[in-house]
């Protein structure tokens, strides 16, 4: 009877280690293609078109390029993970924008209060459309969209014409940039140049580190994911699933915020048109990292490695050629199928 139970107990072990690592390649497989897919263009980029894809600066610039965009998807994977969707980011970033122009430019203000404005505008929207959202029970894309047809409307009466900034102090921080060691090049002249990114850069890399140890190592990542799995399921755990969806879009207005800022330091100006489209590439960046638009699926890396793999095949379009815009809009619909397909595929699997 002992050796019986004790078998049983190895079997019972053995079962409940093998359960656990293949749900473990399940939900890092969608991650696991993104960055095999990424990993593949950018190096046959190097290879057969190699028109400055060998040069470290190219995906350096990739990264100032997109370092709002990388924000702001980051904010948009939270909202998608617990079944929503926040179309408003983009206006919000533009605003954000505009205001901190003007406030520097026409009333002689200072970068720290700029920064704490940015902050104010997106806690703002994410009060205001996490409560709607959350407590008043509407949906999210309608919230969202009326955010959006404001921030965009609130960035023309603030000011309407376009204009560079030229507030010292914020042009000096504008023009800061850290050098890579190890990874300049000899240009023609025989001068060695530093490689270098962006301020933004570190901020856009610094909010992807939080949130990933956020949504793997806490409660309330833990939370977000419960919510966007079956919120029924959710309220039987004890979980507070209004608070947690009113948590995800306050967190995704502010981050929206911070990449509106990192943004304006990296164009330096205020525009109406600014951050056109962005929402729509927010989603897709993090589709193709592997969040599920039904919510429950989702990692902040893999919504960064979207990011990079949206641009570069942005990059490699050009590269070849093709510089109108509708040969972009064309590439870019024809990875989203792709990576919906095989989203399809691994939940049908899954099931």
């Amino acid at each position: 009877m002992s050796m019986t139970k004790k078998k049983d107990g190895a079997a019972l072990e053995g079962s409940k280690a093998l359960t656990k690592k293949a749900r473990l390649t399940d939900t890092n497989l969608l991650l696991l293609i993104t960055v095999v897919v990424f990993v593949v263009m950018y190096a046959g980029a190097m290879i057969f078109l190699k028109k400055g894809f060998l040069k470290p600066q190219t995906f350096f610039n990739i990264l100032n390029a997109n370092a709002a965009l990388i924000i702001a998807s980051c904010g948009m994977s939270i909202v998608m993970i617990t079944g929503g969707i926040d179309i408003s980011v983009g206006g919000v970033v533009a605003l954000v924008s505009m205001s901190c122009a003007v406030y520097l430019d026409y009333q002689g203000g200072n970068v720290f209060v700029s920064l704490l404005i940015a902050l104010g505008i997106g806690l703002l929207f994410g009060v205001v459309q996490g409560y709607l959202v959350a407590y008043l029970d509407i949906q999210p894309f309608i919230v969202s969209l009326a955010g959006m047809f404001f921030a965009r409307g609130m960035t023309t009466i603030v000011h309407t014409a376009p204009f560079n900034v030229a507030n010292e102090a914020f042009v000096a921080l504008k023009d800061t940039r850290i050098n890579v060691p190890g990874m300049g090049t000899v240009n023609k002249m025989g001068n060695y140049v530093n490689a270098y990114v962006e301020i933004g850069v570190v901020v856009a890399v610094l909010t992807v580190i939080v949130l990933f140890c956020v949504l793997r190592w806490t409660k309330l990542g833990r939370s977000f994911y419960a919510v966007g799995g079956n919120r029924q399921s959710a309220l039987m755990l004890g979980i507070n699933v209004k608070q947690t969806r009113f948590l995800a879009h306050l967190l995704c207005g502010l981050l929206a915020g911070i990449g509106g800022y990192v943004y304006f330091l990296h164009v330096g100006s205020g525009s109406a048109s600014h951050a056109t489209g962005m929402e729509m590439n927010a989603i897709a960046s993090s589709i193709i990292g592997g969040t599920l638009l039904t919510g429950g699926v989702g990692n902040i890396f893999g919504t960064f490695v979207g990011v990079l793999s949206l641009s570069t095949i942005q990059n490699i379009v050009s590269s070849i050629g093709l510089d109108q815009a509708w040969w972009t809009g064309i590439t870019v619909a024809g990875m989203l199928c792709v990576f919906l397909v095989v989203q399809s595929v691994i939940l049908a699997r899954k099931k």
